[in-house]
């Protein structure tokens, strides 16, 4: 995907990590525990096993010297979020409404988020919380390794296939998150999380799943929108995202594990409906083609 020259948000932290000592979970991270388990739906044992986690090491904290290859990553985190607020701006206008954007946190190691902390094992997560995508972009480079998603492209600069190699799905993984903040903003998140208080495990993680479904129908209708405004898209793009989509679905990663797949347990959806929806945003690049609880069968 072209994506130099364009637009960089100013809304990107970056952190570097932060001291941690050992030791077991306090009061205070049950209290929060608790806490994002009655407001935001939460597993407490979630957040509770993730604290204990950091909790059982040290991070030192020290001044961050960004090589030029994490510059050109971080540049292109930049204007990807950059087009994601320039394209969901006016969408919320036609909507009668202002869009406030989330900030993105890119971190290294481990992060305290207001959902609690998490890992560079954790993957790309948004926080309702806080309203805030974290992302180690470390992840993208296990996105090439671990998941075979290079996309390298002919004309591409060295240290552009280095870091950038599969942009297009790493730009998906953002709009997606990116579109957990739409729901929240919208109220969707919350309306989940009430009907999964009040009906069985199997039945919650259904309504899991559509809402996972809807924000990467909404990563399609992003592609769409910032198609038309920048003209981003080079050959294979869309199989980028497209290849990406099946290779963090449910069935796919619950088959490479184990063997075998309990889709009672999904969270995220099948491959084919991963890819289905996204491309469904994409080919509509309309917001009520994304309404996945509006439909029987997703």
């Amino acid at each position: 995907m072209q994506w130099k020259g364009r637009r960089r948000s100013d809304n990107v932290e970056y952190r570097g990590g932060s001291t941690i000592k050992k030791g077991g979970i306090g009061i205070g991270s049950i209290i929060i525990a608790l806490i994002l388990w009655k407001v935001f739906g939460i597993n407490p044992q979630t957040t509770l096993g993730v604290a204990e986690q950091l909790n059982s090491q040290t991070v030192q904290t020290t001044p961050v010297q960004h090589t030029p290859e994490q510059q050109e990553v971080h540049a292109f985190v930049e204007t990807v979020l950059a087009d994601t607020e320039d394209v969901w701006t006016p969408i919320f206008a036609t909507l009668g409404k202002t869009y406030v954007p989330p900030k993105l946190v890119v971190f290294t190691g481990s992060v305290q988020s207001a959902c609690g902390g998490a890992t560079s094992a954790s993957g790309p997560f948004y926080c309702p919380a806080d309203q805030k995508v974290y992302l180690d972009t470390q992840f993208f480079a296990d996105m090439k390794t671990q998941m075979g998603i290079t996309g390298d492209k002919q004309g591409s600069s060295q240290l552009s296939k280095q870091n950038t190699a599969g942009d297009f799905a790493q730009a998906y993984v953002i709009a997606h998150e990116v579109g957990h903040h739409i729901q929240t903003v919208l109220g969707i998140s919350s309306q989940v999380r009430q009907a999964q208080a009040q009906t069985n495990k199997a039945n919650a993680n259904h309504l899991s799943v559509r809402q996972e479904l809807q924000a990467d129908c909404f990563a399609g209708l992003w592609a769409n929108h910032n198609q038309k405004r920048t003209n981003f898209l080079q050959k294979g793009d869309i199989e980028e995202a497209l290849d990406a989509a099946e290779k963090i679905g449910d069935d796919y990663l619950q088959h490479k594990a184990h063997g075998h797949t309990i889709p009672d347990s999904f969270t995220h959806g099948t491959s084919e409906q991963r890819k289905r929806w996204f491309y469904r945003g994409f080919e509509s690049g309309d917001i009520q083609a994304c309404d996945t609880f509006g439909v029987k069968n997703i």
